[in-house]
């Protein structure tokens, strides 16, 4: 599979209060991959060509700044309990939403939200308790965006296959 990801340039408190938030509550995923924007999710191999060419097409954007001011939870289809939590940009999400619509450009299921995935909770109960500790002890959090990065994902390998500076 194959993803396409926007990598957040932070203060070094705030990436390590995101990487241990994730750490903690995502860490199989913690492990592959630090915190990110996911803009492509998930499409085929055969699409990387076209991928590609529209990362490089993206090159003479400008970088951008983003500030992450709530967390929303995301529960999963019933009859499952189990929520992730997000934290979700206010200001730099019309630029995250509008890369995502140039990079995929095919409407799926559900509506793009730009976000950075802090974890997978059992019960959306728990997602909601750290949702009010972390929003008290680390938002805002501000930071920018100068990077994209086409990823490939085989099972539990992530590999870069192109990457691009704003």
């Amino acid at each position: 599979m194959l993803y396409v990801v926007a990598w957040p340039v932070l203060a070094e408190a705030d990436d390590t209060a995101l990487r241990r938030l994730r750490a903690q509550y995502h860490p199989r995923e913690a492990e592959l991959i630090g915190p990110h924007f996911t803009l492509v999710f998930g499409a085929g191999l055969p699409e990387e060509a076209r991928l590609r060419a529209a990362l490089e097409g993206l090159a003479g954007r400008r970088p951008f700044w983003f500030v992450l001011e709530r967390l929303v939870r995301h529960d999963m289809t019933p009859p499952s309990r189990a929520a992730y939590l997000y934290a979700v940009p206010a200001d730099g999400a019309a630029e995250l939403a509008q890369l995502h619509d140039e990079l995929d450009p095919v409407a799926g299921s559900e509506a793009f939200e730009p976000h950075i995935t802090l974890g997978l909770f059992d019960r959306a109960a728990a997602a909601e308790q750290v949702a009010r500790i972390v929003e008290r002890q680390h938002l805002p959090i501000h930071g920018r965006v100068e990077e994209l990065a086409l990823l490939r994902r085989d099972g539990a390998a992530l590999e870069t296959l192109a990457s691009i500076r704003l």
